[in-house]
């Protein structure tokens, strides 16, 4: 029986002893599948990869194109603005130079009527002089 007993657990010991070692190397078939299965796992992460990096370059185009519309807009307004900010000025100076001429005209009229009355004035002191002069000579004939 001890003979039984000793062949019975060489036969345990030997039968763990190969499942042992077959347990962590897959079979030669299964290996081939699992290294085209990896393959293509690589090949699927790599084309993601690719994918993702050429939506992010889309994007950054996007936006800078983005970002150069907004500036160019920015500049036509201020362009704009700077546009009306002159006319603006330049209907300001056309309209304080009207007004200066306008002023310059009245100023012109009434150094006119000034002088117009200054000399009626010295026309009317030399006519009744003259009348003066006329009564006394008349005054004098007598």
């Amino acid at each position: 029986m001890n003979k039984l007993l000793a062949a019975l657990i060489a036969t345990l010991f030997a039968t763990a002893s190969f499942a042992a070692s077959h347990a962590g190397a897959p079979m030669a078939g299964a290996s081939a599948a699992a290294k085209t299965e990896m393959k293509a796992e690589a090949k699927a992460e790599k084309k993601d990869a690719k994918a993702d990096a050429a939506a992010e370059k889309k994007a950054a185009k996007a936006k800078a194109k983005a970002e150069k519309k907004a500036a160019a807009e920015a500049k036509k307004a201020a362009d704009a603005k700077t546009k009306a900010e002159k006319a603006e000025a330049a209907a300001k100076a056309k309209s304080d130079k009207a007004a200066a001429a306008a002023t310059a005209k009245t100023d012109k009229a009434g150094a006119e009527a000034k002088k117009d009355k200054a000399v009626a004035g010295a026309e009317a002191k030399k006519e009744k002089a003259v009348a003066g002069a006329d009564a006394k000579a008349e005054a004098a004939k007598k």
